[in-house]
């Protein structure tokens, strides 16, 4: 019987990494509050909706608080993203979850740090699961 278990359980997990995507990099650096990008950098407030294209980025919608972890430092021809959360009251199901958005459709109302570490970015920044 516990072989069965066993079984299943690997099928479980095998099923779950299928499912997780490694997308193109948004960026080759970015900029965080420490090394481990865990800081929060600053508090915007979005001017406009964005819908999010795929699993790396997040939904904003107009006057949410957003909370800024890390700046991707764009490459040439490429839009400027910033990484971050949302909290609300209306769209509870987002709240914790840490996506990409366009900086462009934030403003910075409060900057926690001035003092940042510029990294590259890895793989593990544009894994979707």
């Amino acid at each position: 019987m516990s072989y069965a278990l066993v079984i299943l359980l690997c099928v479980g997990l095998l099923h779950q990494a299928a499912r997780a995507v490694l997308m193109d990099k948004l960026a080759d650096s970015k900029i965080c509050g420490d090394a481990e990008c865990s800081y929060v950098l600053s508090l915007a407030t979005a001017l406009d909706d964005f819908i999010a294209p795929d699993c790396r980025f997040i939904n904003v919608k107009m006057g949410q608080t957003v909370y800024v972890y890390s700046k991707l430092i764009p490459e040439e021809g490429t839009g400027v993203f910033w990484s971050g959360s949302v909290y609300s009251e209306r769209y509870v199901d987002q709240m914790g979850r840490i996506g990409y958005f366009p900086a462009t459709v934030v403003k910075e109302t409060i900057k926690f740090t001035d003092k940042t570490t510029q990294m590259q970015t890895t793989d593990m920044d544009f894994y979707c699961d």
